[in-house]
């Protein structure tokens, strides 16, 4: 019988190749829209996709996303050793496929399945964060992020209004991980995916 991480990986890489096939049309439709629009517009072109360092399992890794910032910005935040999410939050830094198509429905995050089956993250986990941030939280005492691999999604981010710390329930999915087994552990990460699915649905955007 399959160990809980070996299950685990297993989910991961059905799940992400299944998911890339599914979406293959949203990923052309998203990359003419990019390639439109830089040639329409001449402040937002710049690469595809980028990277930014993130943490999983200890180490840095490139997190994949599809360019939502224009290139000054994206500049400017490597001058001053920042992340991206910082500057996503005004309107005015995004291109105008990162306002209308890539920000609104999450989109922007899908690369992240190749990072999943790359073996960098997990489809569920403890978002990755920032090297600088996982070290505010190192001194802080949690020590988590450097423990277990990362998650495009995790029970922090579907959780609304529960008034529970982010920490805290990254902390209980990290009980959760070490304590079930093969199949519990996998249907678990599939209860999670499902929420995911169920909080994009509705529009009320996940917290990264």
């Amino acid at each position: 019988m399959l160990g809980g991480m070996a299950a685990k990986r297993l989910l991961d890489v059905f799940c992400a190749t299944l998911l890339l096939l599914v979406l293959t049309p949203i990923l052309i439709v998203v990359v003419a829209a990019m390639a439109v629009d830089m040639l329409l517009v001449p402040r937002d072109r710049g690469g595809f996709l980028y990277r930014e360092p993130r943490i999983s399992l200890g180490r840095t890794f490139g997190l994949l996303k599809f360019r939502t910032l224009r290139n000054d910005v994206l500049a400017d935040l490597r001058r001053v050793g920042s992340h991206a999410r910082l500057y996503e939050a005004e309107q005015n830094n995004l291109t105008w496929t990162g306002r209308r198509l890539l920000k609104p429905w999450y989109l922007d995050e899908l690369p992240q399945l190749l990072n999943v089956l790359r073996g960098d993250i997990s489809l569920v986990g403890p978002r990755p964060w920032p090297p600088e941030m996982v070290e505010r939280q190192v001194a802080e005492g949690l020590t988590y992020r450097n423990e277990v691999r990362a998650g495009l999604t995790g029970p922090a981010q579907v959780t609304k209004g529960s008034g529970v710390r982010f920490a805290d329930l990254d902390l209980r999915y990290v009980g959760d991980l070490r304590r079930l087994g093969g199949l519990a552990l996998v249907r678990h990460d599939l209860q999670i995916l499902w929420a995911t699915v169920r909080v994009i649905a509705r529009g009320e955007g996940l917290s990264y």
